[in-house]
């Protein structure tokens, strides 16, 4: 498969889970988003405070710059929540593809209490539905259902992924 492919949507909406899911089934290299923020971001995260755009920054600088590095058969994580933050990922990777996974603001703060491994605060739930801008209707995006169980959203993608090949 030629490019690569973001698993967007805010915290708890499954992204980790389709990527990983999406990679293997594709044989493609996973790039976990939350590995490139920085500490006082993470902490920033733990402590209920929500990310400016300035916080994201240094962030989205650092995956744009994984994606220039590997244009192809990659698969990013990032929440990408504004426009803006898309279009600098996609600046850095021609061709780059989005998938949105749509959730709940109620599934997603259920699915976030529930973790206990993770720096994300159930507390910015609410600040990451405000922060979204939906991708729906822009170029290279499929929009999936993170209620769906992951084997269809798996081959949900890879179908779209190998169509969007043959177009």
């Amino acid at each position: 498969m030629q490019g690569s492919v973001v698993i967007m949507g805010v915290a708890g909406c499954g992204k980790s889970s389709l990527a990983a899911a999406v990679a293997a089934g594709e044989g493609m290299a996973v790039i976990e988003g939350d590995d490139h923020h920085s500490p006082g971001s993470r902490e920033k995260m733990r402590l209920g405070i929500a990310l400016t755009d300035a916080d994201r920054a240094g962030w989205l600088a650092s995956l744009a710059n994984v994606l220039r590095a590997h244009p192809h058969d990659r698969v990013l994580t990032c929440s990408a929540l504004r426009r803006s933050y898309r279009d600098l990922l996609r600046e850095a990777a021609p061709g780059l593809r989005f998938v949105f996974l749509d959730i709940s603001r109620e599934a997603a703060g259920a699915r976030i209490a529930a973790r206990a491994d993770h720096f994300f605060s159930p507390r910015l739930v609410d600040s990451q539905f405000a922060t979204l801008e939906s991708p729906v209707g822009e170029p290279g995006v499929l929009r999936v259902d993170a209620s769906d169980p992951l084997p269809l959203l798996q081959a949900q993608v890879s179908n779209w992924l190998h169509s969007q090949e043959a177009a």
